[in-house]
């Protein structure tokens, strides 16, 4: 669409009012020109305003839509996180707990190896005797003496 300017004539005034002349000399021709060049002005200027209207409304919605998809996004992996963390944490928890039962039952394992130390230690020896005396060598056991008495307490 062009754009259209009024240039007024230089030879004819439309607004002379004059003392001499009350009446003004218009053109009723020049007038409806002048007129249709004013309404046609009017309507690119609405058909413009429309235009950036609606361009404004589209940018405002892709924007906004935007905007929510990426919250929804954002929501989506913060839920995740945190679902993966409470899981995290409730397997260390399970793994911390049975560390400490595992450090409970050494404690008592420790307790009968001290009792048992006598009786492995006596064992090897005659494990280690009944091998060398195949061999022809013979060993005293220092164990037979516990043995038949029993192990000291004190």
């Amino acid at each position: 669409m062009e754009e259209q300017t009024l240039i007024p004539d230089p030879n004819h005034n439309l607004q002379s009012t004059s003392p001499q002349n009350p009446n003004p000399s218009l053109n009723q021709n020049e007038i409806i020109k002048v007129m249709e060049i004013v309404e046609r002005d009017s309507m690119a200027i609405a058909e413009s305003y429309s235009s950036l209207f609606s361009s404004l409304r589209f940018a405002l919605s892709e924007v906004t839509s935007s905007t929510v998809d990426h919250m929804s996004c954002f929501n989506d992996a913060s839920g995740r996180l945190q679902e993966s963390a409470l899981e995290a944490a409730t397997r260390g928890n399970r793994y911390i707990n049975s560390c400490l039962r595992l450090n409970e039952e050494m404690k008592d394992i420790e307790g009968l190896a001290m009792q048992l130390y006598p009786f492995i230690l006596c064992l090897l020896f005659v494990t280690v005797n009944i091998g060398l005396s195949i061999m022809g060598f013979t060993l005293h056991s220092p164990c037979t003496l516990y043995v038949l008495s029993g192990p000291r307490t004190g």
